[in-house]
């Protein structure tokens, strides 16, 4: 499971980098997404580390919100960092888009899976009848 949520938050920061490059008319090629990514994937990667070492349940909302905040924040420090720069503007949009899917992406679960850890589809759930009896 945790191999899922992290590759989901990966899957995440690649999609807003892409949409992002795309937008300002830079070329979506590798080394340009490479090069836009990693900031964010070093925020990410300690951001899982932190959640991990606290042993906490990987799809709660606090486990999400604690990967979104460091996957920003520093992913913006290194960005400093390393020359690239950024703008209030930026820091808003990425907390807004990875916001909104990672922790999104952990409600939908959330609100899909059973106590038990199964996600079962809306007919699973439901008795059947059997001459006024339930089975």
């Amino acid at each position: 499971m945790t191999r899922y949520w992290i590759a989901a938050d990966l899957l995440v920061v690649l999609l807003f980098v892409g949409i992002g490059r795309s937008t300002h008319h830079h070329v979506v090629d590798l080394v340009g997404m490479i090069s836009t990514t990693w900031p964010f994937a070093v925020g990410l990667t300690i951001g899982w580390l932190i959640v991990l070492l606290r042993h906490q349940r990987l799809v709660s909302l606090g486990a999400g919100v604690e990967v979104w905040l460091a996957t920003v924040a520093l992913g913006m420090i290194v960005r400093v960092i390393a020359g690239q720069g950024t703008a209030l503007a930026f820091i808003f949009v990425a907390l807004g888009f990875l916001g909104t899917l990672m922790l999104g992406l952990r409600l939908v679960h959330t609100a899909l899976t059973r106590s038990n850890g199964v996600i079962r589809a809306p007919s699973a759930s439901k008795p059947k009848e059997n001459g006024g009896n339930f089975v």
